[in-house]
């Protein structure tokens, strides 16, 4: 059975937190990549973004349904929740926006099980790491491959 390191990309395209959200949808549609992974000053690991969290970005503002009662103005929903649909609409940087909590595999991680993570929990870009060094990247692009060839 094959594994990560049998199709992963190898040489990945990275950016860091400052990265401008122009310049992200630059390097995804140029490179024809869903996502990349986002490193810290040493290179190692700290996220990822892809291009699911730019579209997201654009979508409209959900304004919460509140009841007013005498003076008083009551959320029923929870007013975190409109601060960081404020937050998504104004971010101008990688680091407004992306996902802090990633899932990665090693390089010995099969395909099936691969294929499995994808299509059950909908991540169609997962770094591939050995501690927290980005050495490879799987997306889907890399599974149909392995059907062609």
């Amino acid at each position: 059975m094959l594994n990560a390191s049998d199709i992963m990309t190898t040489e990945v395209i990275t950016v860091k937190k400052d990265t401008g959200l122009q310049d992200l949808a630059r390097i995804l549609y140029e490179n024809h990549i869903n996502g990349v992974p986002v490193v810290d000053d040493d290179g190692l690991l700290i996220g990822i973004i892809c291009e699911s969290d730019l579209i997201r970005k654009d979508k409209k503002l959900h304004i919460p349904t509140v009841v007013t009662v005498f003076d008083a103005v009551f959320y029923l929903e929870s007013p975190k929740k409109l601060e960081k649909e404020f937050e998504r609409i104004n971010a101008t940087k990688v680091e407004d926006l992306y996902t802090k909590d990633v899932f990665t595999i090693d390089e010995k991680t099969e395909i099936d099980e691969i294929a499995t993570v994808m299509t059950q929990k909908k991540i169609y870009t997962i770094p591939v790491v050995d501690g927290d060094r980005v050495v490879g990247i799987i997306g889907k692009a890399d599974l149909i491959r392995t059907i062609v060839s």
